[in-house]
């Protein structure tokens, strides 16, 4: 971990990115507990579960390509700051869905929080090589994972305890508070450019927007990238069963094992601690092996991933079961830590924000159908089936990944002067 408090001692900007990153998720998953166990309380029913979660994906879809143009026009800083501040009072809300008893409210909440959601979570990602240097990229992304699923820990336990012992309030107050404590830490963020612009790019010189044309560019660098079209790609592949997998958390906890809140919390919490220890590794890992070895990796981790949730959803062990749920769960960690590097390291400063939203709405798009799947089916089929079938899409993805390496379509992306022409710090660097 001396590598994590090396970077945090050093770098103001990024300590700032991190306060802020850990108050707002750890509210986020107050947030995520206390819906999810608020609508499957009122109604008893996978459809609404299935609902609020598409309520959340399809704002997130349609958002993501406005996101991803406007984080690479406009002051990255900014538009970050503005979504904060908007889910902030939108957050507030969620306290009079309490009390009442149709579950339309709960779908309007989330959706107006997931749509200004793009513009900060892409955003971050965009601004992360412009607060890091090239030799703290890797750790400061490690980091910046590994703190995600952290706050996915505390926050899920905290939230089902809080949820099971003193109702939704608490929970949905922390959510709206964290918000501003994250707009007020990533306004704390300096350069002495004095802005989070992408600097000497086409978009911010030209006075005339056009949002399309501009995300079709965006479309068309990912295409000449072989490397990360196949990252986009695998996450889609992942969404495939990962978003049937939401659904099943609360329907596993809840229906099968019978667990309440609680059982919530701890699902999440055990899945956040799976994902704690895979970011650690990956952070390792990314340091000591080369290109090829990475790809590998990334396809022995997806086997794995599909491969424990298939046998986390047939345990009627309820210990077991979480069990077999952190090793699901390490191994999608160890291979996104090592893919989000590879994109970070790789993707031009100008196009960030449109790469970065296009994976999210791609992820989106596809976890919003498998939602949909998961919750239909849930009325018609036994639920450790469905978990089978969710388990089994997500490890298709090793099968894409492992074909486009082995016939030599993943070959390491060249680094261009151009493409680390990149705002360190506030100085260019060229």
């Amino acid at each position: 971990m001396s590598d994590f408090t090396r970077l945090l001692a050093r770098n103001r900007n990024y300590r700032y990115t991190w306060i802020g990153q850990i108050v707002s998720e750890v509210g986020d998953n107050f947030n995520n507990v206390a819906v999810l166990s608020l609508a499957i309380a009122k109604t008893h029913s996978g459809s609404v579960v299935a609902a609020i979660m598409l309520s959340r994906a399809i704002p997130a879809v349609l958002a993501g390509p406005l996101a991803g143009v406007s984080l690479d026009r406009f002051d990255r800083q900014r538009l970050m700051i503005t979504s904060d501040l908007i889910r902030g009072v939108v957050a507030l809300g969620f306290i009079l869905a309490i009390g009442y008893e149709k579950a339309w409210l709960l779908y309007v909440l989330s959706a107006l929080l997931m749509l200004a959601s793009p513009f900060f979570t892409s955003g971050r990602s965009a601004i992360l090589p412009s607060i890091a240097t090239d030799d703290e990229l890797h750790t400061a992304n490690s980091l910046t994972q590994t703190t995600g699923w952290l706050t996915l820990v505390i926050g899920a336990f905290l939230g089902g305890t809080m949820v099971a012992k003193f109702g939704y309030h608490v929970g949905f107050l922390f959510n709206s508070l964290s918000f501003f404590v994250s707009a007020f830490c990533i306004g704390r963020l300096r350069t002495p450019r004095g802005h989070f612009r992408a600097e000497n790019r086409s978009l911010n010189e030209t006075k005339v927007a056009r949002p399309w044309h501009e995300y079709r560019e965006g479309l068309a660098y990912m295409r000449k990238s072989p490397l990360i079209l196949g990252i986009a790609l695998i996450a889609v592949g992942w969404a495939s069963g990962g978003g049937a997998a939401q659904v099943l958390f609360t329907l596993f906890s809840e229906i099968v094992f019978h667990k309440g809140a609680i059982g919530l919390g701890q699902l999440w919490g055990t899945a956040g601690i799976g994902l704690l220890a895979g970011g650690v590794i990956g952070n390792r890992l990314g340091k000591v092996i080369g290109f090829e070895r990475y790809k590998q990796t990334v396809f022995f981790c997806y086997l794995l991933h599909g491969g424990a949730y298939i046998v986390f959803s047939q345990m009627t062990h309820w210990g077991w079961a979480l069990f077999f749920m952190g090793v699901s769960r390490g191994a999608v960690a160890v291979s996104s830590v090592l893919n989000w590097s590879n994109l970070l390291t790789h993707v031009d400063d100008r196009y960030r924000g449109r790469v970065f939203s296009t994976i999210e709405t791609m992820n989106w798009s596809t976890m919003m159908l498998s939602m949909l799947a998961a919750g239909s089916a849930s009325m018609h089929f036994n639920i450790r089936i469905i978990g089978a079938a969710s388990g089994l899409l997500s490890s298709s993805t090793a099968i894409f990944w492992g074909w486009a390496n082995w016939t030599g379509k993943l070959p390491e992306p060249a680094t261009t002067d151009d493409d680390r022409a990149v705002e360190i710090h506030g100085d260019p660097v060229t």
